[in-house]
């Protein structure tokens, strides 16, 4: 169920009116949101929801075995059984095709012709993300720093809580399971910021994503043509903005939808295109992704505890893995190597030289940051090293000949949106929606909320879903 079609717009009304229904104590309303979440993913393939099943089994067992236990050997073990499990689902629906096809490539070039027939295997919706976070909950028992959830129906609903459950944000149990204790109802600004904050995510989505950028970004990355500069440009761009909107969209609305049912979710995104540097990028982009790969990955690695070498081959791990984890493909490792050299060098830079940030040399420098960041999108969108060596070539003008084929309104188009989301981006980077719309006169943000709610009907064509479901 996508949150961009009128079917999930039934579904909301109808958990709604059931969660604020009078009838209902807290653990029945518990038990419906379970049962709605299941509902919520289940509508794509039923037969996946066993593996969120067995997920949530082994994961509530460990977790309660793990605070019991006072052997050490044992307590490995339970966290190792854990792991197994979560990255074994993982390994085998995510990478299973890849791994595959790697391995003929592999015997083909040593001389050994050895064919094998592609496993075709469904890539379950969100598996990257519930896995990251159930093994997030098992990890930090073993370390003692939470204790197991106080009842099996709080953690299942934390495993599978439906706003979040697809694409994140990815949310530690401190910050979620604790939440379910309680009775929750959200207050009535709660509730009209939490609807507010799920019109904004469709309209980017909707809007801005689909309606704006999609096309231009498709008509690149889909060209066979060799491209002419602006056209390469034009295509990067436009999906620089599509993912941006498309992402920060279900963030938006996933926080908006738990905000009305007075549950708060941590912010995903802040303003990433204006970041200085790419330390701050990823303090900006996906901050749940990039916080869990830093506490669960870089320091268990080594962080910058054990010397510069180890410090640097922890980070160039970390983004490896970091790409690798958004798709089973080689470009998506190349895109993390990039952010990895990228924040190599900006380490040794810094190292050596000493500047004082100020508004001029910032927005130069937020600029540079959005320029190379750019660099890298080319990695993450195309579909094969071909396409991306070619669109690289005409960004850095060495097909000077090449075919235009994006026409003049979309160019202006894609260069106007991207100038606009870039100011945005750097004149709100210190603050928030919820500070601003507080600021703004009713009758202003009505007009705002209101064109927004007609652009999405006007512009709600065939319901695409989101970009990082597929991850």
């Amino acid at each position: 169920m996508l949150f961009n079609s009128l079917s999930f717009v039934v579904f909301l009304i109808l958990v709604m009116a059931l969660y604020y229904a009078p009838l209902f104590n807290w653990k029945n309303k518990k038990r419906m949101l379970l049962l709605a979440s299941y509902t919520f993913y289940g509508l794509w393939n039923p037969p996946l929801i066993l593996l969120l099943w067995i997920s949530t089994v082994v994961d509530w067992t460990t977790g309660n075995k793990l605070v019991k236990e006072e052997n050490q050997r044992k307590r490995k073990m339970w966290l190792l059984l854990s792991m197994a499990v979560n990255l074994g689902f993982l390994g085998f629906f995510k990478y299973g095709d890849f791994l595959l096809e790697n391995f003929v490539s592999l015997m083909n070039v040593v001389g050994v012709d050895f064919q094998a027939q592609p496993m075709d295997i469904i890539l379950p919706m969100g598996i990257s993300f519930y896995t990251f976070q159930t093994m997030s909950y098992t990890i930090d028992i073993y370390k003692r720093k939470i204790r197991p959830a106080n009842t099996f129906l709080d953690f299942a609903l934390y495993v599978t809580f439906f706003p979040q459950l697809v694409a994140g944000p990815i949310v530690r149990a401190k910050d979620l399971i604790t939440q379910f204790y309680e009775p929750k109802r959200a207050t009535v600004n709660q509730f009209l910021f939490g609807l507010f904050s799920l019109t904004l995510g469709l309209f980017l989505k909707v809007v801005l994503a689909d309606a704006m950028m999609a096309s231009t970004s498709d008509a690149v990355y889909d060209s066979k043509d060799i491209l002419h500069f602006w056209d390469a440009w034009a295509g990067t761009l436009a999906f620089s903005g599509q993912i941006f909107f498309d992402f920060a969209g279900y963030s938006t609305c996933a926080i908006g939808i738990a905000l009305m049912l007075g549950i708060v979710l941590p912010d995903n995104f802040m303003y990433p295109y204006a970041s200085i540097g790419f330390s701050d990028f990823w303090k900006r982009w996906h901050i749940s992704l990039s916080s869990w790969l830093r506490d669960y990955l870089y320091i268990p690695l080594g962080g910058n505890r054990h010397g510069i070498t180890r410090m640097y081959v922890a980070l160039m791990l970390t983004m490896l893995l970091g790409g690798l984890w958004h798709g089973a493909a080689w470009t998506f490792v190349v895109w993390g190597a990039l952010h990895g050299i990228y924040l190599v060098i900006e380490k040794l830079l810094k190292s050596s030289i000493k500047i004082k940030i100020n508004a001029f040399n910032g927005i130069i420098l937020a600029l540079l940051t959005y320029t190379c960041i750019n660099f890298t999108w080319v990695f993450f969108r195309a579909r094969s090293f071909e396409t991306a060596e070619n669109v690289l070539a005409s960004m850095l003008y060495l097909n000077p000949e090449g075919k235009a084929i994006i026409g003049g309104f979309d160019l202006l188009k894609v260069f106007a949106l991207t100038a606009i989301l870039f100011f945005c981006h750097w004149f709100m980077r210190n603050t928030k929606v919820e500070t601003v719309a507080g600021k703004t006169p009713t009758w202003l943000l009505g007009v705002v909320w209101a064109a927004m709610f007609v652009l999405i009907c006007i512009a709600q064509g065939t319901g695409e879903q989101f970009i990082y479901f597929q991850f």
